[in-house]
Order: C-alpha cells, then structure tokens, then sequence
C-alpha cells in the first residue's frame, strides 16, 4: 500500500503544478473562468503530495486527500451548473471519482 500511497503522491503534486501553472487552460477545458480557485486547488493539491512523501505509511495525509477530492467534487458539480462544456466537466467528475475511490482505499489501508 505504500507503493499506492506514493503513485497518489506523484498525482497530487503532478495536478497541482499543472493548476498553479496552467489555470487558464484548464478553465478553458472546465467552461469557468475561476482561475484562482484552480490555483488554490493547486496549492492544496502540491500540498497534500507533500504531506504523503513525508509520512507515505500514514492515513493522515491520504484522509487530507479524500477531503480534497470532496471540494473538488462540489466544485465541479457547481462548475457543471454554470458551464457550457458540460461533457468536458462529466469526464473530470469521473476522474476525480475515480481517484477518490483509490484515496480511500489507500487511506483505509494505511490505518
């Protein structure tokens, strides 16, 4: 499960850079222009990838994983609302659902 828990580790500091650098692009893709949301999503995410290399063993950090993916859900559920590229906020849904159901079983395998 520690092999698991880095992979997730590597995602999340991955799709930070990837919002801190490129927000506009990927609101262009979501339909939203809330580009600083996509930042501090970024943050969050590079922060929590963090918080894994440094206690790969521990749930702590994988359960601030699970959180994380909620408020991106949330997100994009309100983002899908409001957006004229709804078929492009359906595939980001599934892949944060995706990814949600590995946070918690790695999370519940490291507790």
């Amino acid at each position: 499960m520690k092999r698991l828990a880095l992979s997730l580790g590597v995602f999340s500091v991955g799709l930070g850079l990837a919002e801190v650098v490129a927000p506009r692009a990927l609101g262009k893709f979501l339909g939203t222009k809330k580009r600083a949301m996509i930042r501090g999503f970024g943050v969050r995410e590079i922060a929590a990838g963090m918080g894994i290399f440094a206690r790969p063993s521990r749930p702590e950090p994988l359960w601030a994983r699970v959180a994380g993916d909620v408020v991106d859900l949330a997100a994009l559920t309100a983002c899908s609302i409001e957006s004229k590229k709804k078929r492009n906020v359906a595939v980001a849904l599934g892949s944060v659902t995706a990814v949600t159901a590995l946070d918690v079983v790695a999370a519940r395998k490291a507790a």
